[in-house]
């Protein structure tokens, strides 16, 4: 049986289409890969894609796709809500089927590599393939995002796992690891106050108390007048939907402020959508069991 890897690369343009043909390319142009998604925001200025395939040939797909983004993304005036801090930010792989977390680790490690040796954009391994405690969480990589990359990569402790200690002029640095499949959920406040945000995120996270498998941040969209809770679900089974959603409605009574919406970026687990959809609809025993497509699924 054929090994599968998901990928989803996340790319810091969401505003110019013509950019964003040419970094998915790679990923269109191979009849054997599955691109599941594309998903520009012109508010975070940010692209998020989604692709799944055989390990080898999803790899040099993404390895090229890094290349044509540090070619045509230039950092020193990319603006956006979402934090950064290279063309190609973040390149998550997760293991889908007959595959191991060693291998994808591995696979991680074999494009952060190629990666640099092609295109001389450091790279920093983390989440399960991190090569030390302070890389494991992709925000503290990131902190002091683009613009405080070159200061903070001369500390000792910030060496990149590939590469010389200076991002890439124009392309920055970029995140490689594998990590298991997570859930990257925002949610919409009628207010533009982005200091409800900011506190809403706090009592939410894990970082400053929260919940266990969550990190969250505000992210003011000025365009449309409203500011987001945007977070990343680690562990839907540990902590899921609902029970964050109800949570941040929750909180946002505080302040007067209610919840409008919210937006689901990238692919997601259907067992998720099930696990939401039974407790808001007080079903006792609503699980994959009775999806009629799950048993379509070989």
């Amino acid at each position: 049986m054929a090994k599968i890897v998901e990928c989803v690369p996340n790319y810091s343009e969401g505003r110019d289409l013509a950019k964003i043909e040419k970094i998915v390319a790679p990923f269109k142009e191979d009849t054997r890969i599955e691109l599941l998604g594309v998903e520009p925001d012109g508010d975070y200025n940010r692209t998020v894609v989604t692709v799944m395939g055989e390990p080898e040939i999803i790899a040099e797909a993404v390895i090229r796709s890094i290349g044509i983004a540090a070619e045509v993304i230039d950092m020193n005036v990319h603006k956006g809500e979402h934090k950064r801090m290279g063309a190609t930010d973040v390149v998550p792989f997760i293991p889908i089927k007959d595959m191991s977390i060693e291998e994808c680790n591995e696979l991680s490690k074999k494009v952060g590599k190629e990666v640099w040796e092609r295109y001389q954009v450091p790279i920093f391994l983390y989440e399960n393939t991190a090569s030390a405690p302070n890389r494991v969480s992709l925000p503290d990589i990131r902190k002091g995002e683009y613009e405080g990359m070159k200061e903070k990569m001369l500390l000792p402790e910030w060496t990149p796992d590939f590469g010389e200690r200076a991002p890439h002029p124009s392309a920055g640095v970029t995140a490689v690891g594998c990590r298991m499949p997570l859930i990257a959920f925002n949610i919409n406040l009628d207010t533009a106050d982005v200091e409800i945000a900011k506190k809403i995120a706090k009592a939410i996270r894990f970082s400053s108390g929260g919940f266990r498998h969550i990190q969250a941040g505000p992210a003011e969209i000025k365009e449309k007048g409203f500011v987001q809770v945007t977070m990343n679900i680690k562990d839907f089974k540990k902590n899921p939907i609902y029970r964050v959603f109800e949570t941040v409605k929750m909180e946002a009574k505080r302040y007067g402020v209610n919840v409008t919406g919210s937006e689901i970026i990238g692919a997601v687990p259907m067992e998720a959508i099930v696990e939401s959809l039974a407790y808001y609809l007080g079903v006792e025993d609503l699980g994959m069991n009775k999806i009629l497509e799950s048993k379509l699924i070989k």
